[in-house]
């Protein structure tokens, strides 16, 4: 009876510690509480629809109003809501690129909604890609952007032929890669639920793909964009010299904007 107690005991303290790894691996990579709420400003467009879950998604667009034309759909960073990335927008709505940012549940506006997870950001970002085809856009004119954390939503949505081109941003090769870069411990799947594990899907992405990564960037290390770079089929790498996680576009904004809106066509 000791015995069986003793291994009860055993297993409720290991559950309620995976419970607990679970959730500071969340509270890391979705620190969306952390992240000030910024009301998009009254210029752009903003758009309401729902996830399949029933979670609600908001996005703000940019330049829409022509159906027949590319349309970038930027899935933001873990530090960002659908409102700092409108300066990119705006650049690119002046080279004749609409844009639309979804806003991840648990972030912004949704701040007090569903939480986020992998799975609840690939429902946001299918029921964005949805919205837009509703609203009458050809998927083969749809550019799949993300940056960092959003890297891992563009390259599933590109594994799933949901658009033209995609364009990968300080990407990582997967969540759990990350981890054991920066602590060299190989986390499991029970204690890391959310794994973004891109390199597994890159052999089946098979549309022109653009990577653009700082090479002493002090996040994600360099040579994960490097490696993605080998195994997406015919993948482009551009390489920012002494670019950083943050600075990319403060360095070279104007070059990048450039090769990002041509990319592909």
């Amino acid at each position: 009876m000791l015995l069986g107690k003793a291994v009860v005991l055993v297993v409720f303290t290991l559950l309620a510690g995976a419970a607990s790894i679970r959730q500071l691996e969340r509270r890391y990579l979705f620190p969306s509480r952390e992240v000030r709420f910024v009301a998009p400003p009254p210029s752009v467009e903003q758009w309401r629809f729902s996830a399949s879950d029933g979670a609600a998604v908001r996005a703000v667009a940019v330049s829409t109003r022509t159906r027949s034309g590319w349309v970038v759909v930027y899935f933001h960073n873990n530090r960002e809501t659908m409102v700092e990335p409108l300066c990119f927008a705006r650049g690119l709505a002046a080279r004749g690129v609409s844009v639309v940012i979804p806003e991840y549940r648990g972030y912004g506006i949704s701040r007090y909604g569903a939480a986020p997870s992998e799975d609840g950001l690939y429902l946001d970002a299918v029921a964005t890609l949805d919205e837009l085809e509703r609203r009458g856009y050809d998927r083969g004119h749809i550019v799949l952007w993300g940056t960092s954390l959003g890297s891992g939503v563009a390259a599933e949505m590109a594994r799933r032929n949901r658009g033209a081109v995609l364009i990968l941003v300080s990407p990582y090769t997967s969540i759990s890669d990350l981890v054991r870069e920066r602590t060299w411990i190989n986390l499991p799947k029970l204690l890391l639920p959310d794994r973004f594990d891109t390199a597994a899907k890159a052999s089946e992405i098979h549309v022109p793909t653009l990577i653009v990564h700082g090479d002493a960037d002090e996040i994600v290390p360099f040579s994960m964009g490097r490696r993605l770079a080998t195994l997406i089929a015919g993948a482009t790498l551009l390489r920012v010299p002494a670019g950083k996680h943050g600075d990319l576009f403060a360095r070279s904004g104007e070059e990048l904007l450039d090769r990002i809106s041509s990319f592909g066509r």
